[in-house]
């Protein structure tokens, strides 16, 4: 077995492994959800207030659109920034007061909207053409997988464990990229996309994260 084989294998292990260990089943009430969404927990802002009325997120702010992605990938969100496994100060002030079944519920709300089209505004060709070879086909030299070996055809998602992440803003993506890159989000269990953004450099990270803003988010 090669070096690329290998890490193909690695990948595949990686994301069976996370799959069966993190499932959860989903039992929100979309309805109630969006209620508590307009309304915050009692402390902090709602959640539309960052994330938009129809949950489409704000690219200046690099707040990202959660709008149609998967239930049980938003709820393990949420609860990763109420034990501080994501730090973020305002996400977890914002969550803080939320019980498990209100976290469920916005989950499902969140989930039944409509993704928004693609949020890209980037007319850089070269830098898009480098993002779309590193997304698409990978950088197999320095142990860098395309991002479709866990996100997905057309990096849409595969479960909770593979969010979507075809057109999510490009500032979200790159401050999440960073946040692996460092050490500062822990929620991968594998530790396997800790491992590939910290092989990515600066320029890297903005040519995918340039790129994936640019694919539509759904059909």
């Amino acid at each position: 077995m090669n070096n690329k084989q290998g890490l193909v294998v690695y990948c595949i292990l990686s994301a069976l492994l996370l799959g069966a260990s993190l499932s959860v089943s989903a039992k929100g009430d979309p309805e109630s959800g969006q209620q508590l969404s307009m309304k915050g927990d009692g402390s902090g802002a709602p959640c539309m207030a960052c994330h938009g009325p129809n949950g489409e997120g704000n690219a200046a702010g690099a707040f990202p659109y959660i709008a149609g992605m998967n239930e049980q990938y938003l709820y393990r969100q949420m609860k990763a920034y109420q034990t501080g496994e994501r730090n973020n100060a305002v996400m977890s002030m914002n969550v803080d007061n939320f019980n498990e079944q209100q976290l469920h519920d916005i989950a499902a709300y969140y989930a039944s909207l409509s993704k928004p089209a693609s949020t890209s505004k980037d007319t850089d060709s070269e830098l898009l053409k480098q993002g779309e070879r590193l997304v698409s086909i990978g950088n197999w030299e320095e142990y860098i997988p395309p991002c479709s070996t866990c996100h997905g055809p057309n990096n849409r998602g595969v479960n909770e464990n593979f969010p979507g992440i075809a057109g999510q803003h490009a500032s979200y993506i790159k401050q999440q990229i960073n946040a692996w890159k460092n050490g500062n989000r822990k929620t991968d269990k594998v530790q396997l996309m800790e491992a590939v953004a910290k092989r990515l450099s600066d320029a890297q990270i903005e040519a995918v994260s340039a790129y994936l803003a640019s694919i539509p988010a759904s059909e």
